[in-house]
């Protein structure tokens, strides 16, 4: 069951159309990650679809409820933590969860959340004292505080190190697995990769290509290369032997190292065409085709450009 349907949005400022004619769907139960570059529109987005900025076109349904006209029912029934939420440096873990639990007509017991998300030890700790790390599970426990259906997390892993990234990772699972429908915004590849069960690529204020992010990877025909080591003494020269194979674009060799690119399901047909000529070889590698790979084949430029 759709628990968000977004049908033809758009968004202008001035001349600007920041988001044309937007439209996805996102199912119950499920990890849905919106993926783009910044300034892309994917913030606008979520924040029209929280009710927290008007559209100028097109039609949201979230949980049944419009965002403009249901808007406080619908703030009871949603969480939201915000690409730049900040608290005050010298409130406390617990006073933030009881402000913000105050803001609900039937909030969860925020010292439940408390011992949830780790934050237990932390109780009476000022929040400019707390890690990056801590910051971030004080600001999914806020998020939960209400008990939403759908928790909406913004840019969550921006700034922190990468032992804290993977340690926020698993908590977002947790948050999934706790029956919490949940939208992640991100711009990191490996995020939405790990933790998303479909993604909506955006790019210039459209979704170029919605799937999970497997689908993406295996639907782009993205070059990727194979690479081995040729075992002393054969004498087949593998650039001949393989050059003309369907899908090879390309074999290099440098003495014993031999590089294979190619498209496609290219690498089936280079060792089957090496076993049936008895080429031995060692090492070899097959290049993981990744997130990345499927956006620049979408958009034509790299995430991080």
């Amino acid at each position: 069951m759709a628990v968000i349907e977004v049908t033809d949005l758009t968004k202008k400022y001035a001349d600007l159309t920041v988001l044309d004619r937007v439209s996805f769907s996102v199912e119950e139960g499920e990890i849905f990650g919106i993926l783009g570059p910044n300034g892309t529109g994917k913030t606008t987005t979520v924040e029209c679809v929280e009710g927290l900025r008007r559209p100028d076109g097109g039609s949201i349904r979230v949980l049944g409820l419009d965002p403009i006209k249901d808007g406080r029912e619908l703030h009871e029934r949603i969480g939201v933590q915000l690409q730049h939420t900040q608290l005050p440096e010298n409130i406390k873990v617990w006073e933030a969860l009881d402000l913000y639990a105050s803001f609900y007509a039937k909030p969860r017991d925020w010292r439940e959340l408390l011992d949830q998300w780790g934050l237990a030890d932390k109780r009476d700790t000022r929040f400019g004292k707390l890690s990056g790390g801590q910051k971030q599970r004080l600001f999914i426990a806020l998020a939960l505080v209400g008990d939403p259906r759908v928790a909406f997390l913004d840019e969550l892993t921006t700034g922190l190190d990468p032992q804290a990234r993977r340690a926020t990772w698993e908590v977002i699972k947790q948050v999934r697995a706790s029956g919490v429908t949940v939208v992640l915004v991100s711009h990191f590849m490996d995020e939405v990769e790990e933790l998303c069960d479909r993604v909506a690529v955006f790019d210039r204020g459209t979704i170029v290509a919605l799937d999970t992010p497997a689908g993406l990877i295996d639907g782009v025909d993205a070059e990727h290369q194979m690479r081995f080591t040729l075992m002393t003494g054969d004498a087949t020269d593998p650039v001949v032997l393989l050059g003309g194979l369907p899908g090879v674009s390309g074999v290099s060799r440098n003495g014993d190292q031999v590089t294979v690119t190619g498209r496609g399901d290219f690498a089936t047909a280079v060792t089957s065409t090496m076993a049936r000529n008895h080429l031995p070889v060692a090492d070899l590698r097959i290049d993981k085709r990744t997130l990345d790979d499927a956006f620049v084949a979408l958009t034509g430029r790299s995430l991080h450009l």
